[in-house]
C-alpha cells in the first residue's frame, strides 16, 4: 500500500519565517524523485527552488501561485510505496535547512497575532506526530530569559517557545512583552475621548513584503539599536583612474574599480580591525571577525539587496571583479540565494552610480561599519601647488560608535583616501 507523506515548507535558513509561491513546478499526479524541486518561492532574500525529499507521486498541493505562506504550513503530499509508481520509499533527509527525514524534533514558531498556527503533521493512519506537552519543569534554559521574564511579570508557564522541544528564548519573551505593550495602548487609545479628526487621505497602498519588507526591518532594526555616526572626506582619486587604465591595458581580464576600492577597504580593515566586527548585546562584547565577507549594495527591480563576496580579504582585483559581477548577475536576475545574502562583516556602498556625490547610509545590523562611495566627478582641486581639474570622489564612513571612537574611525577613512589618491600607499602595505 502506498504511503501519503505531508511536505511542508521548509526553515529556509536565516530566520525567514515565511515565503511566497512564485511558480509550482509539478502538477497533481505527477510523479517526483527524492530532492526534485517542485515548488519555486520568493523569501524576504531571494528566490529559491525548494526540492521535495520525498520521491512518489504528488497527490495534493496547498497554495495559489502569489499566496504567501509560514514555515511549517503544508506545500504538498506524495504517496510513496511500491503501490506509487515504485517510487522511493525515503526521503533525503538533507536538502535544505530545518526538515527531511530524519526523526529530530520539528521546529516550533511563533505564531503572529492573526496568523494562523500550521497544523501538527500528520502519520500515514491520520493521527498527529506532534507530542503532547508534558507536565514538569518550564523549558528554559538561560538565567537571562528567567530574569527577564520576572521583572516584567510573565508566567513562563502560560508561554510556548519558539525553540527545539518548545524552548523558551529570549525572542519569545521579548515577542510577548511587545504583544502586551501593544494591547495595552489599544486599551489606552479605546478608552480615551476621541477627537474629531479629519478624514484620511486616499492612495496607493503598498505591502512591505518580501524584499521591501525585510529592508524596512533590517534597516528600522540598526536605526533603534546602533548609535552610529558619519564622518566624510574629498579624495583626488584621478591616481586610481589612471592605474586602473594601465592595468586594464595590460590585456588581461579588466578590473572594476568597485574591485579595487575593495581591495582597499580589506587593506584598510586590516589594519583597523574594530571596523570589521560586530556587538554582542547579550554578552556585552565586541566581537571582531577574523574573516572580511564583503557585502555590496545593488539595487535591482525587487529593490535594495546586498550580496556578500566570501573572504574578500583573500582575493586580489581580478578575482574580486569576477566575483562581483557573478553576485550582480545573480541580483538581477532574482536567482541570489540566501547564503549570498547573509553574513556579511562589512559593506561597500557605491551609491555614486546614482549620480549622487554623498550619502549618509545606515549600517546594514549586525555589521559596524559601511564605507560609501559618491561618483567619481571632474573637479577644481589643488595639485602639487596649481589649480588643476582632477578626479574628486567624497568618502563617507557611518559606523558604529560602540566599537570604536572618531580617531580609529577617522584613521581608516585617512587610510582609504590615501590609497585613492596614491595608489602605491596600498602596495606598500601589502
Amino acid at each position: 500500500m502506498a504511503q501519503v507523506l505531508e511536505f511542508r515548507l521548509p526553515d529556509l535558513g536565516e530566520g525567514l519565517t515565511e515565503a511566497e509561491i512564485v511558480r509550482w513546478l509539478v502538477e497533481v499526479g505527477d510523479v517526483v524523485a527524492v530532492d526534485q524541486p517542485v515548488v519555486e518561492v520568493e523569501t524576504a532574500k531571494a528566490l529559491v527552488d525548494v526540492p521535495c525529499p520525498y520521491g512518489g507521486v504528488v497527490t495534493a498541493r496547498f497554495g495559489e501561485e502569489g499566496t504567501e505562506l509560514p514555515v511549517g504550513a503544508p506545500l504538498l503530499t506524495v504517496a510513496v510505496g511500491p503501490a506509487a509508481s515504485g517510487s522511493e520509499t525515503e526521503g533525503s533527509g538533507n536538502v535544505l535547512v530545518g526538515y527531511g527525514t530524519s526523526e529530530a524534533p520539528a521546529r516550533r514558531r511563533r505564531v503572529r497575532p492573526g496568523q494562523t498556527a500550521p497544523a501538527a503533521p500528520r502519520e500515514a493512519n491520520g493521527s498527529s506526530g506532534a507530542r503532547e506537552a508534558a507536565d514538569g519543569p518550564v523549558p528554559v534554559i538561560s538565567p537571562l530569559v528567567r530574569r527577564l521574564a520576572r521583572q516584567n511579570g510573565l508566567d513562563l508557564k502560560e508561554m510556548t517557545g519558539s525553540g527545539p522541544d518548545g524552548l523558551i528564548l529570549r525572542a519569545d519573551v521579548e515577542y510577548a512583552l511587545r504583544a502586551a505593550e501593544a494591547q495595552g495602548r489599544a486599551a489606552e487609545t479605546a478608552a480615551a475621548p476621541q477627537a474629531p479628526t479629519a478624514a484620511p487621505g486616499t492612495g496607493l497602498r503598498i505591502p512591505l513584503k518580501g524584499i521591501r519588507g525585510a529592508v524596512a526591518d533590517k534597516l528600522s532594526r540598526s536605526r533603534r539599536e546602533i548609535p552610529d555616526a558619519t564622518c566624510w572626506v574629498d579624495a583626488d582619486a584621478t591616481e586610481l583612474m589612471r592605474a586602473r587604465a594601465a592595468m586594464n591595458a595590460s590585456g588581461g581580464p579588466k578590473i572594476s574599480i568597485l574591485a579595487l576600492l575593495a581591495r582597499i577597504c580589506t587593506a584598510a580593515l586590516a589594519r583597523f580591525p574594530e571596523l570589521n566586527s560586530t556587538v554582542d548585546t547579550e554578552a556585552r562584547e565586541v566581537v571582531q571577525l577574523d574573516q572580511v565577507h564583503l557585502g555590496f549594495a545593488a539595487q535591482t527591480e525587487r529593490g535594495l539587496v546586498v550580496p556578500v563576496v566570501r573572504d574578500a580579504h583573500a582575493r586580489d582585483a581580478e578575482a574580486l571583479t569576477a566575483e562581483f559581477a557573478r553576485l550582480t548577475e545573480a541580483a538581477r536576475t532574482g536567482s541570489l540565494t540566501p547564503g549570498e545574502l547573509t553574513g556579511g562583516t562589512f559593506t561597500l556602498n557605491n551609491y555614486g552610480v546614482f549620480g549622487v556625490d554623498g550619502s549618509t547610509p545606515i549600517i546594514n545590523h549586525p555589521e559596524a561599519a559601511m564605507l560609501g562611495v559618491g561618483r567619481i566627478v571632474p573637479k577644481p582641486w589643488v595639485h602639487e601647488g596649481e589649480l588643476a581639474v582632477r578626479q574628486v570622489v567624497q568618502l563617507s564612513l557611518t559606523f558604529d560608535h560602540r566599537v570604536c571612537d572618531g580617531g580609529t574611525a577617522g584613521g581608516f577613512l585617512r587610510y582609504v583616501a590615501d590609497c585613492v589618491e596614491q595608489p602605491a600607499v596600498l602596495l606598500r602595505t601589502l
